[in-house]
């Protein structure tokens, strides 16, 4: 039996189940083809497709300026490579905000032409009409509350969201009408870990924590971050699980040490 038979995907009743039964469900950002067969091989359920490209494939400083058809084509590159997992697209900023038909349009493309499997939005009540236009067409929707970082300009910083009795109660509203309109799930990012854990119990769809403690259903990091690809990206709800900069920089340092000397290519490696 081939491997593409004895793969079963994950899918949004999946998740579910993984709640239900107390599973916690692993998600990582990936933006291309051979990371995503890596990361889909080590067991990841959920590869992210993140406006987080913006940032660590572009070089932006927010992840405004990323644009649909950039987000399209590294979703692409992630469907090509993603045999078990579930593939979920973000939704840059401008494809959903302005206008529900927009939203919908913005939705259609990204399932039609990149094989992914849902997309997800930030926002609450802001956005509830456009969810409702593409879970209504059968688009499975996951969404974030929180810290939203398309909103980074109305926050004015990346500091700790849903503080104090009011702004917690708001959230707690906003996951209960995000779940009403149709959501399979829910990232809860840089929220106190009180708050996410009563989230999470309040709601029958799983949540999917980053920097929101560890009663979440499930948890997500940046790959790069998790890497330790990026050393100056240092949060406190970071775990970083290697130190890819350091092992890059050496082994590219040796490769070039190897040319300038002219010991690569070595007479066995040559033709």
């Amino acid at each position: 039996m081939s491997y593409l038979k004895e793969v079963k995907r994950i899918t949004t009743t999946g998740l579910q189940s993984m709640k239900v039964q107390g599973e916690k469900i692993a998600m990582l950002t990936c933006y291309d083809y051979t990371m995503a067969t890596l990361l889909d091989a080590a067991g990841t359920d959920v590869l992210l497709v993140g406006d987080s490209a913006s940032n660590v494939m572009a070089g932006h400083e927010t992840t405004l300026p990323i644009t649909l058809d950039q987000m399209i084509y590294h979703a692409q590159c992630v469907s090509r490579g993603a045999k078990r997992a579930m593939v979920l697209v973000d939704m840059p900023f401008g494809s959903y905000q302005s206008d529900s038909a927009i939203a919908l349009a913005s939705a259609v493309r990204i399932m039609k032409e990149t094989g992914a499997h849902a997309v997800k939005l930030e926002g609450g009540e802001e956005v509830l009409e456009s969810i409702l236009k593409i879970t209504k067409a059968g688009i499975p929707v996951m969404g974030h509350l929180g810290l939203t970082p398309q909103s980074i300009h109305q926050f004015g910083s990346y500091g700790l969201q849903g503080k104090g009795e009011e702004a917690a109660e708001k959230l707690i509203k906003e996951a209960l009408m995000l779940q009403e309109a149709g959501c399979f799930g829910l990232v809860l990012e840089k929220i106190p870990a009180v708050l996410a854990a009563k989230v999470s119990t309040a709601l029958q769809i799983p949540t999917i924590g980053i920097g929101a403690g560890v009663n979440c259903d499930g948890q997500v990091l940046v790959m790069q971050d998790m890497l330790g690809m990026n050393n100056e990206f240092k949060p406190k709800f970071l775990r970083k699980y290697a130190d890819l900069a350091g092992e890059i920089t050496r082994a590219t340092s040796a490769y070039v040490q190897d040319v300038k000397q002219a010991q690569f290519p070595s007479a066995e490696e040559s033709y």
